[in-house]
């Protein structure tokens, strides 16, 4: 019989130094090809800490993967370092990102990677037109862009 795991959150727990989000839409389309990447997501995000966080004297974050409407009906999630994986038509946090976001990686109508290259907030949406192109995007973030945003996550 398998058992029910349940992560309760509390207050001390919503700091950026212990958590990472990442989104994906609650949608079924979404939840077939996108929660498998933001797992792929997750696993580079504590392989990137095993290599480098040591070296930052900071506590090894818990990344956490979540639906669209976990994240949007929950304010303290929203302080927290976020990547939202998947486009608007099946995630509402990449919905509401997009044209909030600049693009820091984009080919034209097939591919976006969007976030404030400062990162001021660590918001980041990774989306393509369909699964390949959105597995396109998440490895040139990867490539790209994982460093600098686990830098800042980590150390906020």
């Amino acid at each position: 019989m398998s058992q029910k795991v349940e992560i309760e959150l509390t207050p001390a727990d919503h700091t950026a130094e212990s958590r990472i989000l990442i989104v994906t839409g609650a949608h079924l389309r979404a939840e077939a090809a996108d929660r498998p990447l933001a797992y792929r997501l997750r696993a580079q995000m504590l392989g990137w800490w095993d290599r480098e966080g040591l070296q930052l004297g900071v506590e090894r974050p818990s990344v956490i993967v979540c639906s669209d409407v976990w994240y949007l009906n929950n304010d303290d999630l929203r302080s927290l370092p976020t990547v939202s994986i998947g486009g608007p038509g099946v995630n509402a946090l990449s919905a509401f990102l997009t044209d909030k976001l600049p693009g820091v990686f984009t080919v034209q109508n097939i591919l976006t990677v969007q976030m404030d290259i400062e990162l001021v907030e660590a918001v980041v949406n990774i989306w393509g037109m369909d699964h390949a192109t959105t597995v396109g995007a998440l490895d040139a973030f990867v490539e790209r862009y994982l460093d600098i945003f686990m830098r800042r996550a980590c150390t906020v």
